[in-house]
């Protein structure tokens, strides 16, 4: 399988601003090739940036700017092969238990018991995702970034990110680790940066997408973590930006297999 993304942003920035950016796939032992390219310019020149490595092969690039920006970042990688499953760390099944700022499992304990009851187990994280998606209605442009797992149910609507912070907080809340994973999504419409969950069941992870909206057998890892606030694909460590534009695109070389939503399936 040959799965080829890209991404094209463009942001104004004040002075003095240190850009964290995340829109390159995750390295993985499995891929058979990986190639990628970026170029960040500013008025035409090149823009210098350094790489950070973060958990489950996630990498950002830093770019720290001077003065006002205008900045321009293409991205494009072309990966074949398929991801093998990480090695899991005990702290993590730890740390993606707890609640965390989008997905307050504290608060949403009494609702996740009195939906699930005595459920455990894949059959839980497949009851979740279902109710997840019946629960919501996908609407584009519906909730604010401030918003968590609580306001998205109070609301019944919201994007991608929404979708998987409610079913992250109802799996923590029955202590299944739970986290979200940005993706590129082949197939994915409207086309744009997808953010899944993934919970652990059966002694590995596995991805629910709770919005049904792309095959889950084509999709590339970008990051992963506790919630959006660990997965941005483009935030500020001091200073601040206006995003302008941004245009994503993500491909495959093969017809990818129908979604079925009760089956288990890995990010890869």
């Amino acid at each position: 399988m040959l799965r080829t993304v890209s991404a094209r942003l463009s942001f104004t920035t004040v002075a003095q601003t240190k850009v964290a950016m995340a829109v390159a796939v995750a390295k993985n032992p499995g891929y058979t090739s990986f190639d990628e390219q970026l170029t960040v310019t500013s008025d035409g020149q090149p823009v210098p940036w350094r790489e950070l490595v973060d958990g489950h092969g996630g990498r950002f690039q830093v770019l720290e700017f001077d003065y006002p920006s205008d900045v321009e970042v293409e991205y494009t990688a072309s990966v074949r092969g398929r991801a093998v499953p990480e090695t899991v760390d005990e702290m993590e099944l730890i740390r993606y238990v707890r609640p965390s700022r989008y997905a307050e499992s504290d608060r949403l304990l009494p609702t996740s018991y009195g939906q699930f009851g005595g459920m455990a187990g894949s059959p839980l994280v497949v009851a979740v995702r279902k109710w997840v998606h019946e629960q919501l209605s996908y609407v584009a442009g519906s909730s604010r970034g401030t918003d968590g797992a609580v306001e998205t149910l109070l609301h019944r609507r919201g994007v991608c990110r929404d979708y998987a912070h409610l079913a992250i907080a109802l799996l923590r809340a029955k202590d299944v680790p739970a986290r979200l994973t940005a993706v590129y999504a082949p197939g994915l419409r409207p086309m744009d940066f997808h953010a899944v969950a993934e919970a652990y069941v059966d002694g590995a992870w596995h991805v629910i997408d709770p919005t049904g909206l792309a095959s889950r057998y084509g999709m590339l890892r970008i990051t992963a973590g506790r919630d959006s606030s660990d997965t941005a694909f483009l935030s500020t460590v001091g200073g601040s930006l206006v995003l302008r534009r941004l245009a994503v695109a993500a491909d495959c070389d093969e017809t990818l297999p129908d979604d079925d939503p009760e089956a288990l399936a890995v990010v890869g």
